[in-house]
C-alpha cells in the first residue's frame, strides 16, 4: 500500500538529524505519528511492531543512552519483528515508511542500529524476548544548529554522498552496468533507492534488471561480523521501501517474489534477497 505522502519529494527532503531541541514531542504530533504507524503495511506479509518511549528530562528513568551520538532528543521510536524469513527486510521497509511520514510532518529522525544502549531500550520499549530489535530513531524537532560531533560524523561518513549508478545497478549480470535509459519507467524508483540511508552509509544494495524483473541483493565486506550482515538486510529493506513506494507513486504495478537465480553469477559476499516482477 502506498504511504499517503508525496514520496519522492519527501525522500529528497529527508536527512539524518542528530541534534534536537530539548523538548518532548507534542501530544498532537505523537498521536498523529503513532496513528499512522498503526496503518503501515509491508509487501512481505511480515508483522512489524513499532514502539515509542519518552526519556525523562530529569534523568529519573532508565538511562536511554546513544553514546553521545544524539543531542537533545527526548522521544525515541523503535522497530521489532519476529525472526522470520524477510523479517529484517520488512522491518527496514516499514520503519522507513514511518521515518518518511515523520519527515513529511516536519520532524527529524535518524536510523540508529549500533549506537544505542540496546539492553536499556529493549526493557523500556517492552521488546519481546525472542524478537529481533534492529534499530531505533530519535524523533523530534531539529535544532537550528548541528552539534560539532554531528558535523564531524557527517563529514567522516560522507553522509551526503551516494554511489553512482554504475556501481549498484546492472543489466543481466553484475558485469554490465544498467543505464537510466535502460531502466525506463523504473529509473526514478531506482534513483530513490540510490538515495536511501544505510548504516555507516555503506549502501549495501545491488540490483540486476533482467527481462521483466528487478533482482535485489545485499553485499558486505568479507570480514563483516554476523550482526553487521543482519543490519545490511535492514538497509536493503529501507532501499526496497524507496523503490516500491516510488513505483506506486508513479502508477507502476508489480509484486515482490523469490525468483530463480540459476542463470546469474552472484558475486562473493553477496546474497540474493528478493525480486520485483512487473
Amino acid at each position: 500500500m502506498k504511504i499517503n505522502i508525496p514520496v519522492q519529494e519527501t525522500i529528497k527532503k529527508r536527512n539524518s538529524v542528530r541534534s534536537y531541541e530539548a523538548r518532548k514531542l507534542s501530544a498532537q504530533d505523537k498521536e498523529k505519528l503513532m496513528a499512522y504507524a498503526a496503518s503501515i503495511t509491508n509487501p512481505f506479509g511480515v508483522k512489524v511492531n513499532f514502539h515509542i518511549v519518552e526519556k525523562d528530562l530529569e534523568g529519573k528513568d532508565v538511562k536511554l543512552g546513544t553514546y553521545g551520538v544524539i543531542k537533545g532528543a527526548t522521544t525515541f521510536l523503535g522497530v521489532s519483528v519476529e525472526n522470520t524469513q524477510l523479517g529484517l527486510e520488512a522491518a527496514g521497509y516499514a520503519f522507513e515508511n514511518l521515518v518518511l511520514y515523520a519527515t513529511h510532518m516536519g520532524l527529524g529522525t535518524v536510523w540508529l542500529a549500533a549506537t544505542f544502549s540496546r539492553d536499556n531500550f529493549t526493557s523500556a520499549m517492552g521488546i519481546k524476548e525472542n524478537d529481533l530489535f534492529p534499530a531505533i530513531s530519535p524523533v523530534g524537532y531539529p535544532a537550528e544548529k548541528k552539534s560539532l560531533r554531528e558535523s564531524i560524523m557527517r563529514k567522516a561518513m560522507k553522509s551526503d554522498q551516494r554511489k553512482p549508478w554504475k556501481d549498484i545497478f546492472f543489466k543481466d549480470s553484475f558485469f554490465n552496468p544498467l543505464t537510466e535509459q535502460e531502466a525506463g519507467e523504473y529509473a526514478s524508483a531506482l534513483e530513490m533507492l540510490r538515495l536511501a540511508p544505510s548504516a555507516t552509509n555503506a549502501q549495501p544494495w545491488r540490483v540486476i534488471k533482467q527481462e521483466n524483473a528487478f533482482h535485489f541483493y545485499e553485499t558486505h565486506n568479507v570480514n563483516a561480523r554476523p550482526e553487521e550482515k543482519l543490519i545490511k538486510r535492514v538497509d536493503v529493506g529501507i532501499g526496497l521501501s524507496h523503490f516500491h513506494q516510488t513505483a506506486l507513486e508513479n502508477g507502476l504495478s508489480g509484486k515482490f517474489e523469490k525468483l530463480p537465480q540459476d542463470n546469474i553469477d552472484i558475486l562473493e559476499n553477496t546474497n540474493y534477497i528478493i525480486s520485483f516482477k512487473y
